[in-house]
């Protein structure tokens, strides 16, 4: 069963049957986008961000709950650094605000692959459809960084923040895009980097080469 938030999510009448819901989701997966697979750049841009994103599940969101509930507890992040003032304000909020109602038990496949691997959002060329960005090509699936990228990019960069150089442990290591997702930077390992919480929390989205 497609869960009411989710059709919600994706700009579709809460009413419509999973029957109806899956088949408009197929046929606008029958478009992919060219300049997105084939020149590795978003021709939307900045305005992908006005695009619905697809909610967390309930299950992932009670595990990431629990974790800030541990935060709060210990005073500390994964890492072991001190929880400071403004990410203890906002886990609380997070926390306080939650309502499980707000979030489906799980997410049906094809609707997942919606999403873009690389800003998460629903592809605008799902809504738009315009003739000059549609490619035949497959999209690729997932949105997360593959493990085998992840492992190569922590060998090549030593365990070491490519920023203050300092020595990571495997629970500081964080992945930077050298160009941010949100100005086209794609998820490949040419564009990636090891950093430490505190390098990656100040570079923000500027673009560093």
């Amino acid at each position: 069963m497609i869960d009411p938030v989710v059709k919600k999510a994706i700009g579709l009448d809460e009413k419509l049957t999973d029957k109806e819901v899956l088949k408009l989701i197929r046929a606008m997966k029958k478009f992919a986008c060219k300049p997105c697979w084939e020149l590795k750049y978003c021709p939307y841009g900045l305005l992908v961000e006005d695009f619905p994103l697809l909610p967390s599940t309930l299950g992932q969101t009670l595990e990431h709950n629990k974790y800030l509930r541990e935060c709060l507890r210990t005073k500390k992040i994964a890492s072991g650094e001190p929880l400071d003032a403004e990410r203890e304000k906002y886990f609380n909020e997070t926390l306080s605000k939650f309502d499980p109602a707000d979030f489906p038990k799980d997410i049906h496949p094809e609707i997942e692959e919606l999403a873009c691997n690389v800003f998460g959002h629903i592809c605008p060329v799902f809504f738009v459809a315009e003739p000059f960005t549609e490619t035949e090509k497959e999209r690729r699936r997932g949105r997360y960084i593959p493990f085998e990228i992840k492992m190569r990019v922590v060998r090549r960069d030593n365990y070491t923040c490519q920023a203050c150089g300092k020595h990571l442990k495997d629970n500081e290591v964080e992945f930077d895009h050298m160009i941010p997702l949100s100005k086209g930077g794609s998820t490949e390992e040419h564009n990636i980097r090891l950093t430490c919480y505190n390098c990656n929390r100040e570079k923000t989205d500027k673009i560093e080469i």
